[in-house]
């Protein structure tokens, strides 16, 4: 029997604001010599001069190789051997979370060290110590565990500011999900990613937060729309990556992302963003607690007003999907997934009652509170 352990795990550094990565160089001089940069063309053509001007400056090689769309097991074998020809000592994985998790996986593969710099404030994945697999068709295969975090999480707010609001909008999605996940992780005294039970630490972050997006996410968003970069957009970028990658690892995972991971079974949700499958996992999840009315209605209302999707149908689903909402149902369930750190049994069956009820609840609730009427989700081929 292992002796049970409260633990919080972290990065090295984290570094945000307007033109950070003009300094990125100086970063990453300090963690290594010979870098190897992962970046797909879009974003290498937007943040490619930059990082060059600034490895320059701090006399480093600007040795990069291109990504594709998922991070696949094949994908990060690729990596490695790029590693290997190349003489790398560090990997940068530059852009978002798929090309982020295959240099951290990579880069624990060839043992050497590793830096996120995320373009976009999408998901919680830069600051951990893990990576998500997926197949070609971007279905979930497992989560990979490192033993530390990057060295270097760098991330420039004009570059969120400069990106689609769709990338800012799935991260508040993808946050708003970890004080729920901690709250439940620590009512079950669950083990947390981070390998042992959660600490106030973890546990509190996540809490932050939740405060700081239910605060900044509306107006941070309007400032992205215009490209802009606020104190409020600051502030959100903080609590989507930092606050709520510290949140869900060392906090804990529970049913929203286990729910994600089932809906990433339903052909019907694929192209959906992370964190707009997260945030049905989320509302799944309340309503499975039973969470008070306020708590599900002002759930429903805050993240419609922010954008993101609170019923089957503007994930591409129905009622009467019952074959996908089965498998859904069934895949979050399965052993080992996080849906078993809730304080009590969770079933496929209770899984299925609330995943279907969510459709009629949030209708009536936006009906009431004078929000649109849901718009069906079509996939984009």
């Amino acid at each position: 029997m292992t002796t049970s352990i409260r633990t919080v795990m972290s990065p090295g550094r984290y570094v945000q604001g307007k033109g950070a990565i003009d300094r990125l160089g100086e970063f990453v001089s300090q963690i290594g010599s010979a870098p190897l940069i992962v970046a797909d063309d879009v974003v290498w053509g937007f943040a490619g001069q930059q990082v060059s001007a600034s490895f320059a400056a701090a006399g480093l090689r600007v040795e990069r190789v291109e990504f594709d769309r998922f991070a696949t097991a094949s994908a990060v074998d690729a990596l490695v051997e790029k590693i290997r020809v190349t003489t790398a000592d560090v990997i940068i994985g530059l852009g978002g979370g798929s090309t982020i998790d295959s240099a951290k996986a990579a880069g624990f593969l060839a043992g050497i060290r590793w830096v996120s710099v995320p373009t976009v404030a999408s998901t919680d994945a830069p600051t951990s110590a893990l990576s998500v697999i997926y197949t070609e068709e971007g279905e979930f295969v497992e989560y990979r565990f490192f033993p530390r975090n990057p060295d270097l999480v760098l991330i420039d707010t004009q570059i969120v500011a400069n990106a689609p609001v769709e990338f800012l909008i799935a991260g508040v999605g993808d946050a708003l999900a970890t004080w729920l996940e901690a709250r439940a992780t620590a009512a079950a005294h669950a083990t947390t990613m981070a390998g042992g039970l959660p600490t106030q630490t973890g546990t509190a972050l996540a809490k932050l937060s939740w405060d700081v997006i239910w605060e900044n996410a509306l107006p941070a968003l309007d400032a992205v729309r215009d490209n802009l970069v606020t104190p409020a957009l600051e502030k959100l970028v903080e609590a989507n990556t930092l606050l709520s990658g510290l949140g869900f690892e060392s906090g804990g995972l529970a049913a929203a992302h286990a729910i994600h991971n089932g809906l990433t079974a339903a052909p019907q949700t694929h192209g959906l963003t992370h964190g707009q499958k997260v945030n049905i996992g989320s509302l799944t999840q309340l309503v499975l607690e039973g969470a008070p009315r306020t708590e599900v209605e002002d759930f429903i209302e805050f993240t419609t007003l922010v954008g993101l999707p609170t019923t089957l149908t503007e994930i591409g689903l129905s009622l009467d999907d019952e074959k996908e909402l089965r498998a859904i149902a069934t895949a979050s369930t399965l052993p080992g997934e996080t849906i078993h750190n809730m304080p009590f049994v969770v079933t496929a069956d209770d899984v299925l009652d609330a995943l279907k009820s969510i459709e009629g609840l949030s209708r009536s609730v936006r009906a009431a509170r004078g929000l649109p009427a849901p718009v069906k989700y079509v996939q984009k081929h």
